[in-house]
């Protein structure tokens, strides 16, 4: 199943919406009482996709860790909340013919979230998402090609932060997870409603990148 989810975005151009995770100096999106307590990153079952670089569990358990504590170490809730995220498997891009052989970089993790006041599981089954690099000039034609790997680690394991951070805010509007007895807030569902009106036209995005990358000098 792990292998099937790669096939579907390596070895060609993956569309997919804006992942904007170069927000950590704004406002954190509302999340009610929240407040991270134990960051918890494993990879136990670490899969490597097709045509990528190596990656041990070492090494991503490291910047997932601090992607996360980066982002989620701004919220000041009352209530302390568990992350734990199980990273399955990746693609780091290696350079290849451009739109022909060069994958997209990506990573599939799960994530686990645990009340502490509660002692109990937010979330019976473990949430899966599928994690892509940014979409710009420079990726375009596949991370490999003008990234270190260092670099594909840090886009994705940032974009994982926003998009796992993006899951609560959907949960928080849906279910009250960070609302204490009162359920659902209008300030929640206010907060799910603004990430759902980020940009997600792929069209858009592909001349957007396209101009970019003609607008960048060549090295």
């Amino acid at each position: 199943m792990l292998l099937r989810s790669f096939a579907l975005f390596a070895g060609f151009l993956v569309l997919t919406a804006c992942t904007n995770a170069n927000d950590l100096g704004e406002e954190p999106t509302y999340l009610g009482d929240f407040r991270m307590g134990h960051n918890v990153v494993v990879a136990p079952n670490l899969t490597k996709g097709p045509a990528s670089r190596e990656a041990s569990e070492e090494e991503w358990a490291m910047v997932m860790t601090k992607a996360i504590g980066d982002r989620f170490g701004r919220y000041q809730g009352e209530r302390y909340y568990h992350l734990g995220v199980s990273i399955e498997g990746y693609v780091l891009a290696v350079p290849g013919v451009p739109l022909v052989l060069s994958p997209k970089s990506a990573l599939i993790l799960n994530v686990t979230v645990w009340d502490d006041a509660k002692q109990e599981k937010l979330n019976a089954k473990p949430e899966q998402i599928t994690v892509l690099e940014s979409f710009s000039g420079n990726t375009l034609l596949g991370s490999g090609l003008t990234q270190s790997k260092a670099k594909q680690l840090d886009n994705l394991s940032r974009n994982a932060a926003k998009l796992i951070e993006n899951w609560l805010v959907r949960e928080n509007a849906e279910k009250g997870w960070f609302e204490g007895e009162g359920g659902p807030s209008e300030a929640a569902r206010e907060a799910a409603e603004a990430i759902e009106e980020e940009p997600s036209d792929a069209s858009a995005m592909v001349e957007k990148a396209k101009a970019q990358a003609e607008a960048e000098p060549e090295s």
